[in-house]
């Protein structure tokens, strides 16, 4: 293979600044003429999607946790050939993976895919002390290429001087930019992370003015260097996309809810359906525009409780869901996808009647309610996952579940959690006829049947079986 441009930031913890970096990064390149391919590390909508505009291309996700190794490998390779540069941005720490040995960290991604690293080193109050702890990086563990460091929220010029003098003699890696502190973030910051590029009004000038910060702070034309010296990766094997399951520019029309409410689907579960047989639609449940005729319904994450007046108000789209998953149309849902098809929603201003497919509903809480990478035993029957499979994913939320008044009424919940939290009792995945939800998140690419059991049955709806 040729050469194949890449680097990988990453930081000491959540809040380094990476994610600043990178998106300013890629705007950076993108405005220069470049083509830049941007990917994530981890189970992250809301960066990637920031990733995806900054670059003006779509974001990757790449995860040792969900995918195969020999997946990511493929999918890295599909996604960014032809690319002028990849930038992949980490997550967590650089070490941190799910266990004391560091498994599924960005470290080890970075091994993956032959990566160099670049570390993102919040300055604030320290100048020798960075270059112990850079040192320690480059040390840490064996096959790491640690490539250079980006200082954040440096205090000024002498302060900027010092760190650089010290990184690079004592730690002996080169210092390629010294970002100062801001005062204002151009992207404010929420209970989940970032605030949801689908509601900043200034997105574009947001991006614009971080690229502009990064082109004066950091060497984009040492850093590009660094990604042009990644060694040409060995030819990866094909991605394991699904072989179509319905007649091709046929297929069972399946609709997935993308407006500001729920918008979180990594692209490709979306092109895993599509590759199946299905035929995607972009439907809403806040707007009042018609929705095509559907032979499936999927639902993913996002932020129902910061639109919950306008899902609420919505009647004509709530008995519109209600009724297709009572006439039997394969609906899934993931998260917030799984909140609104519950009774209703109680935030501090007030309860907010929802779709009510399931006889419970959810609370919003100050704290999170599941956090991490999940992984779940399929023990009932249902359209989209056989029995018996182990599912790997994630979950992050606020929201807890309210169980019915009666306990006669609670659905079956299909999933047993071998790792995390769910719903209920260590259980997620709560069944109503064809309509499966849980808190859980998977990845197309490390569920194989999930796309084409979906359109098998969107397929088997169509035709009235």
């Amino acid at each position: 293979m040729t050469s194949f441009p890449r680097i990988i930031l990453a930081g000491l913890s959540g809040g380094s600044g990476k994610t600043f970096v990178s998106i300013g990064l890629c705007r950076a390149l993108s405005r220069r003429g470049l083509l830049v391919r941007p990917f994530k590390k981890g189970p992250d909508y809301i960066d990637a999607s920031w990733l995806s505009h900054a670059a003006t291309a779509t974001a990757c996700n790449l995860d040792p946790f969900l995918l195969p190794r020999d997946v990511i490998a493929a999918l890295f390779q599909e996604k960014g050939r032809g690319a002028d540069v990849c930038v992949i941005e980490g997550n967590r720490g650089l070490f941190d993976g799910k266990d004391m040995a560091g498994t599924c960290s960005t470290a080890e991604l970075s091994r993956q895919l032959d990566a160099p690293v670049i570390l993102v080193l919040d300055a604030t109050k320290m100048t020798r002390t960075a270059a112990a702890i850079v040192a320690g990086c480059r040390s840490f563990e064996p096959g790491l290429n640690l490539a250079g460091v980006i200082l954040n929220r440096t205090a000024g010029e002498r302060h900027r001087d010092i760190l650089k003098q010290c990184i690079e003699s004592l730690a002996g890696v080169p210092v390629l930019g010294c970002l100062p502190k801001m005062t204002d973030n151009p992207i404010p910051e929420r209970h989940m992370g970032l605030v949801s590029d689908q509601e900043h009004a200034g997105r574009e000038a947001a991006l614009n003015a971080i690229a502009e910060l990064v082109e004066r702070c950091v060497d984009v034309d040492r850093v590009l260097a660094v990604a042009q010296s990644a060694p040409a990766p060995a030819l990866a094997p094909p991605v394991p996309w699904p072989a179509p399951v319905a007649p091709a520019q046929d297929g069972p029309v399946i609709g997935y809810v993308h407006d500001a409410a729920l918008w979180f689907y990594y692209p490709e579960n979306l092109e895993a359906l599509e590759r199946a047989g299905a035929r995607l639609r972009k439907v809403s449940l806040l707007s009042g525009e018609p929705w095509p005729e559907l032979h499936g319904l999927y639902l993913g994450g996002g932020f129902p409780e910061t639109q919950a007046a306008g899902l609420s108000a919505n009647t004509a789209v709530r008995q519109r869901v209600r009724s297709l998953a009572a006439g039997g149309l394969p609906i899934y849902a993931e998260c917030g996808g799984f909140m609104y098809l519950c009774e209703g929603l109680q935030l501090d201003d007030g309860w907010f009647g929802l779709a009510g497919v399931f006889p419970l509903s959810t609370r919003l809480c100050p704290r999170p309610q599941g956090l991490g990478y999940v992984e779940a035993l399929v023990e009932a029957e249902n359209p989209f996952h056989p029995l018996g499979a182990h599912l790997t994913g994630h979950e992050f939320h606020y929201s807890a579940c309210t169980e019915p008044s009666r306990p006669e009424d609670m659905p079956p919940l299909g999933l047993k959690m071998l790792r995390g939290r769910g719903m209920l009792a260590g259980r997620d995945g709560l069944l109503v006829g064809r309509t499966f939800a849980s808190y859980t998140h998977i990845h197309a690419l490390g569920a194989l049947h999930w796309a084409p059991g979906f359109v098998r049955a969107a397929q088997a709806y169509r035709e009235g079986r």
